[in-house]
């Protein structure tokens, strides 16, 4: 199982890896008053899909540390009570 999943890891990489030596244009990318950035377009890619995906981190880590604070809570909680059922709310 462990050969399997390497063998498609080394796909997924060479084909990644073919994708990015087809994308070697030179692009520009236009931003706000009059800044320009000059890259290959893999390059481009690969940084707005970098600066997406730390977005999306970002925007949960409100929810995970609530979530976390709750769990905190309820471990409190089963503590003090010496139960293994939580209380109903």
């Amino acid at each position: 199982m462990r050969v399997l999943l390497w063998i498609g890891r080394a796909v997924v990489f060479m084909a990644l890896l073919a994708f990015a030596f087809k994308n070697t244009d030179v692009v520009d990318v236009r931003f706000l008053f009059d800044a320009s950035w000059h890259a290959p377009l893999i390059i481009v890619l690969l940084a707005f899909f970098a600066a997406g995906a730390a977005l999306g981190v970002l925007s949960l880590l409100g929810t995970i540390f609530a979530l976390r604070r709750e769990i905190s809570r309820l471990k409190q909680t089963v503590v003090a009570t010496g139960t293994d059922q939580p209380p109903l709310a």
